[in-house]
């Protein structure tokens, strides 16, 4: 599939439709992942859109544009992959596990990219079978900026390499904490496409054994990202995170870092519970691609 209509948003209606279908046909007995490639070429990185996004997830204007976005806006081309007929899972109920962002270069508000976006590998995970998706952004044909989202289907462990998993680092001290208010979840949605219901109501939290709506993982990750941007942003860097304990609507959270801010997690206030744990990442100036 090639074209601007790949990186459209899904509607509600559309989202409902793929999970219902899913969940008809129900689990395959298949695990081989479609061999397919969603492209979409001329997606323009909008400025309005980008300080909407921004604002609700901390950012500030000299920050330029967040490795993050790229994310949002191929988010759509994901949902559209585990939406096809010949996918093996139901999309309902998928957890995102993993997430790693890495932007080559500065992108800037107005330019255009293409975006594609396929399978990666199955791996192994102790709740289940879990698998990846890859993106890449394409600046005149050269990558400047790439990702791996990994989700995991609940069940029986499945076949595969293991899924990613961070480690614990030492020493590390509350930064700072965020209040997040009951309607988080509905705001970033508007914001970002993703409408899944566990994010924006109680009502759909509680159908998936939630007992309130949670927040976005991809929110806790940007939020994260912005008190770790420095004023001017990034030329290139490299964010990833593991995500951990569900952080409930409205609520609390805390940013623990590390002593030389590569490593992070996000917790409740009194630090016990984890919520995501990541790292960052930002290469020499001689490993910049230019």
């Amino acid at each position: 599939m090639r074209g601007a209509e790949a990186a459209t948003p899904i509607t509600m209606l559309q989202l409902a439709g793929g999970a219902a279908r899913g969940l008809l046909r129900g689990e395959s007995r298949a695990r081989d992942l479609p061999s397919v490639v969603l492209e979409a070429d001329a997606v323009r990185l909008k400025a309005e859109a980008i300080a909407d996004y921004s604002r609700l997830c901390g950012f500030q204007a000299g920050q330029g544009v967040p490795l993050t976005w790229p994310h949002i806006l191929a988010f759509p081309m994901h949902l559209r992959l585990m939406m096809r007929p010949d996918f093996p899972f139901p999309l309902a109920g998928l957890v995102h596990l993993h997430n790693r962002i890495r932007q080559h270069v500065r992108l800037m508000p107005g330019e255009a990219l293409s975006l594609s976006t396929r399978f990666g590998d199955l791996m192994t995970h102790d709740r289940g079978q879990a698998f990846g998706i890859l993106t890449a952004a394409r600046r005149d044909g050269v990558i400047v900026w790439e990702s791996e989202s990994v989700y995991l289907k609940r069940g029986d462990r499945g076949p595969g390499r293991p899924a990613p998993e961070m480690e614990q680092a030492p020493g590390m001290t509350r930064d700072q904490v965020w209040s997040l208010s009951a309607d988080l979840g509905r705001r970033y949605g508007r914001v970002s496409g993703d409408a899944n219901p566990i994010h924006t109501s109680a009502l759909g939290a509680r159908l998936f054994g939630f007992p309130r709506a949670i927040v976005h993982g991809m929110w806790t990750k940007a939020r994260a990202l912005a008190a770790l941007t420095p004023s001017g942003g990034w030329e290139a860097a490299e964010i990833e995170v593991s995500f951990r304990a569900p952080l409930f609507l409205p609520g609390e959270a805390a940013l623990f870092m590390a002593p030389k801010h590569r490593d992070f997690e996000v917790r409740d206030p009194t630090g016990e519970r984890v919520h995501l744990r990541g790292r960052l990442s930002v290469p020499a100036p001689s490993e910049i691609i230019v």
